[in-house]
């Protein structure tokens, strides 16, 4: 059960890197095997250096991202990476100036400066994720000190890793002519409604995403998940001690405390912290009368109303907030609960409106009874 979430939660399990983890993985497999291959539709890719879970999501979402990386251009620089490791032979070592010169040669969206202190910084930022990853070593040498001098050296190594990172599509993509090509070519099959697809599509949603709202207008997908909720909700259990929540509005799957998962919400980071008490206010706000469900149990605000909202929260329930999320600017504590929010499932952004979700209510926080006496005499 935790080799299982290992795998979901890293990109690879490397052996070099925990020999332990890789061989209990290997020698357990056939234990959820049927829970990845039939429930998931993914493949599980074993080699001696490395496991890996291919999880490719129901549908592209905007928290899918890397989360260490915080500009297109790191992006980028990443698939310039693998695209120069592509000609190295496992062990075949490679200077960090070879590296510099082929992004150079093949960035195409403009002339890349080294010379420019951010483009150093954002090369430091993705070497260091790929050695993370475990595409490449460092051999000798310190990539901080690129951002010092372009003329810093490093020798790396490659793994021979890096092939396995990414997919192979059935098309070339040069013969795509836009995203939607490219979309269409990685999640297009998973639309059929029959079968085995519609089954994948459904047990990856309920993985990878907050929530399976009952939306009419677009999937069948919460309908499907109420006709065979016994399948699902056992399927789950039994591999992952997850269980099942069915509410008129939605569907969604419940971690247990010791789940091993990072990214979760409720938690005690200092963004979940604060949206628990704005999905309070919300709740309260609702009770009496000042906002207005609709027919489709959503709130619809304005984006001034929405920070309002936050402000508010922050002046009523602030002080058991981080020191951070105290003292952020108006500007910056709004932006950074709208985009947890967002990545939750709780709201969503549409022009000049905010609409608050019925997750929002399912999950509020509250202070002890006595937390503000004992704040009090601290």
């Amino acid at each position: 059960m935790l080799e299982l979430i290992d795998l979901i939660e890293n990109y690879m399990i490397i052996k070099e890197k925990d020999r332990d983890l890789y061989y209990s993985i290997k020698d357990n497999v056939s234990s959820y095997k049927d829970f990845i291959s039939n429930n998931l539709g993914y493949d599980l890719i074993i080699k001696d250096e490395f496991i890996k879970l291919e999880k490719i999501p129901s549908s592209p979402e905007s928290w899918m991202g890397i989360s260490d990386f915080t500009d297109k251009k790191e992006y980028i620089f990443f698939l310039n990476i693998l695209m120069f490791l592509e000609d190295k032979n496992k062990e075949e070592q490679f200077i960090l100036s070879n590296l510099t010169e082929y992004i150079e040669s093949a960035y195409v969206d403009e002339k890349i400066d080294w010379t420019v202190f951010s483009n150093r910084k954002s090369l430091i930022k993705v070497m260091k994720f790929s050695l993370d990853l475990g595409l490449i070593k460092n051999n000798d040498g310190n990539e901080d000190d690129f951002s010092k001098s372009k003329a810093a050296e490093v020798l790396y190594e490659s793994t021979g890793i890096s092939r396995y990172m990414v997919r192979r599509f059935s098309k070339d993509l040069d013969e795509m002519e836009n995203y939607e090509d490219l979309l269409n070519e990685t999640f297009g099959e998973l639309y059929n409604e029959r079968g085995v697809m519609r089954k994948n599509r459904v047990y990856r949603k309920l993985l990878l995403s907050p929530i399976v709202y009952n939306n009419i207008e677009e999937d069948s997908d919460y309908e499907y998940i109420k006709n065979y909720r016994a399948p699902i909700c056992n399927a789950f259990e039994k591999n992952l001690d997850w269980n099942l929540h069915v509410h008129r509005n939605g569907a969604m799957v419940a971690l247990g405390e010791s789940s091993g998962v990072n990214d979760v919400f409720p938690s005690k980071n200092g963004d979940g912290v604060v949206t628990l008490f704005v999905n309070k206010e919300i709740r309260s706000l609702i009770e009496e009368k000042k906002l207005n469900v609709t027919i489709e149990d959503i709130v619809i605000i304005s984006v001034d109303e929405f920070k309002d909202l936050i402000i508010n929260t922050r002046n009523k329930y602030g002080d058991g907030f981080t020191k951070e999320f105290r003292d952020y600017s108006e500007e910056i504590i709004v932006s950074k609960i709208k985009k947890f929010m967002k990545n939750f499932s709780m709201i969503k952004e549409e022009k000049d409106k905010i609409i608050l979700l019925p997750l929002i209510a399912k999950v509020i926080g509250e202070y002890p009874k006595d937390y503000r006496e004992r704040k009090s005499n601290e």
